[in-house]
């Protein structure tokens, strides 16, 4: 998929990796639409990008497809849609004050795994309108999980499970889609510099990120977009989950 002249929606775009994607999108010529939530700045963001912002909260589901039919109308079609939205909680399955709160563990899934869905299923009903180009591609969709997916740490029992999900309906929704010209797949970064991990000391970012092969820090937003924006532009990249992460494997603490 060539980018120029193309339409891209950022769910999560006014800061870290989804607005590093939108930048990266927009040099390359494709016009963008920021959807995050309505405290973000991204009023500002889309303004600096030459594009627009819509406010929207992703466990909002019926205002979340107001927001991305909003966009896509404005747009007059959508080609990309890369989204970030998440967050987790830090809780054992059985800690000293009890078990694992339940509703804490179903909030996890709906920001995480429930919104991704509902995000990816409204966007892809846009895409399959769009003109195929000369080899039938319509268009692609990337969703966020995260290296805890495979090696969650202590405490991560909701936000795994959560970004798992997101990894194993990948290549379903791929499956999915595929005749219609529509592509899915998933990056699981590790730990990253986003405004989640902003107040992380740089000693405990370095214990954090000890055991990655090379380079031993937190990634930066330009290495999450950098891939995301090849899996845009290379058609063979579908159905799958990369791992953005330095070979770094959580250790269970």
């Amino acid at each position: 998929m060539q980018i120029k002249n193309h339409n891209g929606l950022f769910v999560g775009g006014a800061s870290g990796m989804a607005l590093a994607t939108a930048e990266l999108f927009q040099e390359k010529g494709g016009k963008v639409a920021i959807l995050d939530l309505p405290t973000s700045n991204g009023e500002a963001v889309a303004k600096r990008l030459g594009g627009t912002f819509y406010p929207c909260n992703v466990m909002d589901y019926a205002a979340t497809e107001s927001a991305i039919d909003a966009a896509v109308g404005a747009l007059g079609s959508v080609h990309f849609c890369c989204n970030t939205a998440g967050g987790g909680v830090a809780k054992r399955t059985v800690a000293k004050d009890g078990p694992h709160p339940l509703e804490d563990f179903q909030r996890v899934i709906d920001l995480n795994l429930i919104s991704s869905f509902n995000i990816s299923r409204l966007v892809a009903a846009k895409m399959i309108e769009n003109e195929p180009n000369e080899d039938g591609e319509r268009g692609c969709i990337i969703n966020t999980a995260s290296i805890a997916a495979f090696e969650g740490q202590i405490g991560q029992v909701a936000y795994s499970a959560a970004k798992a999900g997101i990894v194993g309906m990948t290549f379903v929704m791929a499956r999915d889609l595929g005749s219609m010209g529509v592509r899915a797949n998933a990056i699981a970064p590790s730990l990253f510099e986003t405004g989640l991990t902003a107040g992380i000391p740089d000693e405990a970012a370095l214990a954090l990120t000890k055991d990655a092969a090379f380079p031993k820090r937190m990634g930066r937003p330009i290495h999450y977009a950098l891939q995301a924006i090849s899996m845009y532009e290379n058609a063979m990249m579908n159905g799958g989950t990369v791992r953005v992460d330095a070979g770094q494997r959580f250790a269970p603490r």
